[in-house]
């Protein structure tokens, strides 16, 4: 018998392992979606769907994935989600038309419902003070949007894109046989048979899950949208190759994925609530910068016009752009220690139904990128958009937490203390 402590050790290993590759297949068309834009003669628009529909399929899974988790156990659940997208991601070489493409996309996009299995999967296997940390190990699964950029534009200068799907598949059914070898089931991690599924649907009525959902979407939404955008922003906006874009997007998608295990560990220590709040102000101040526009404007002065140019360099933006990264880390980690605080008992659905409206959020954003630029021809609109929900959240959880827990304060400071002060 395998001693407890080595089969947490496995199981989060293995299931981090998964998710990375799961996930590098999930923002696959990140890369191969440039040169299908170029081979098909897309408009913005239509490139925001293309590399959006895997994220609806992946998003719309993640609910009854995480049910089936609670229901059956995560290694099942995962090893077979992992197996049934092998066939879809190699059948995409062969795709030629644009309807080709959305529709196998459909399918490949379920490997990115594995997050709502491997996180339930996870948690459970570990005690509640370490719940953060083992399922921010998870999350730096994330990690394999950065993967993708490192190695797909690689694939696709030496033998073009059509050679990246049949390495994905070829990894992912790897990764599969190797999940299934070495990772444990625990029939105590299953929820009670008596439970029905309607019991497990009455989580949508919690208005405080959609909360979480609503703060979900900012820092998982946000970044798989910013993640699959960010390689042609940098080749429109500043006009590097695709090999360079991928590489400075990197600059946002792995910082985003591999600190989410510290932003478990800083929920843990100091609470998700407070992690949260910071994350979303951090990204608030760096998303404002990053909307200005390109301008030039003149002013009148006693001396006569001046002109002046604000443009943000690309230095300056991929910094920007990395501090976004590391705040969205921290945020993920952090809305899920809200969860396994909260509902320990049915993780599976409650990460289910955050998971999907996050999901998305990354479906819906990347179309409402490219629409936006279409209509105002402006490239940092897309950033536009991001501070707009990034503000949304802000004032919710303000309403919701801040002041509440600025009343429990008042509350049990002792009679006169104003006066004192």
């Amino acid at each position: 018998m395998t001693p407890r402590s080595q089969q947490q050790i496995s199981v989060l290993v293995m299931s981090t392992l998964a998710f990375t590759v799961c996930f590098a297949v999930w923002m696959m068309f990140a890369v191969i979606g440039i040169p299908i834009k170029e081979q098909l003669d897309l408009n913005e628009t239509q490139f925001g769907i293309l590399i959006a529909t895997p994220v609806l399929t992946g998003s719309l899974i993640r609910l009854p994935l995480g049910m089936w988790t609670d229901r059956f156990g995560g290694r099942i659940v995962f090893f077979a989600l992992m197996l049934a997208t092998v066939a879809p991601i190699w059948l995409m070489e062969y795709a030629t038309a644009f309807w080709q493409f959305l529709a196998i996309g459909l399918f490949v996009g379920l490997a990115g419902g594995s997050f709502s299995v491997g996180i339930a999967y996870c948690a459970r296997w570990f005690e509640k003070e370490r719940q953060g940390m083992a399922m921010g190990v998870f999350g730096a699964g994330n990690s394999g949007a950065a993967v993708t950029k490192l190695i797909a534009p690689a694939i696709v200068v030496a033998y073009g894109w059509t050679m990246v799907p049949q390495v994905y598949a070829a990894a992912m059914l790897v990764t599969a046989i190797l999940f299934w070898f070495f990772t444990y089931d625990d029939p105590a991690h299953k929820v009670p048979a008596h439970v029905t599924v309607r019991d497990q649907l009455a989580a949508l009525k919690d208005p405080v899950v959609w909360k979480y959902c609503q703060y979900y979407s900012i820092v998982f939404g946000g970044y798989v949208a910013l993640a699959l955008w960010m390689t042609k922003y940098y080749v429109s906006e500043y006009g590097f190759d695709l090999t360079t874009a991928a590489l400075l997007a990197t600059a946002f998608s792995l910082p985003g994925g591999v600190l989410r295990a510290m932003g478990g560990w800083m929920s843990d220590k100091w609470g998700a609530h407070r992690v949260t709040w910071w994350v979303l102000w951090v990204s608030w101040i760096c998303l404002f910068i990053m909307s200005y526009p390109n301008t030039d404007f003149t002013v009148k002065t006693v001396n006569g016009p001046v002109t002046y140019h604000i443009h943000l360099s690309p230095e300056l933006f991929t910094a920007l752009l990395f501090t976004v990264g590391v705040a969205f880390a921290f945020g993920k980690a952090s809305v899920f220690k809200y969860i396994s605080d909260e509902y320990p008992h049915n993780i599976g659905v409650i990460s289910g139904i955050v998971g999907l409206v996050g999901g998305l959020g990354g479906f819906l954003l990347p179309i409402m990128f490219g629409a936006l630029v279409d209509l105002t021809g402006i490239r940092s609109s897309a950033f536009m958009l991001m501070y707009g929900v990034v503000w949304v959240s802000l004032i919710w959880m303000y309403t919701t937490e801040v002041r509440k827990l600025d009343h429990l304060v008042k509350r049990k400071r002792p009679v006169g203390a104003d006066i004192l002060e």
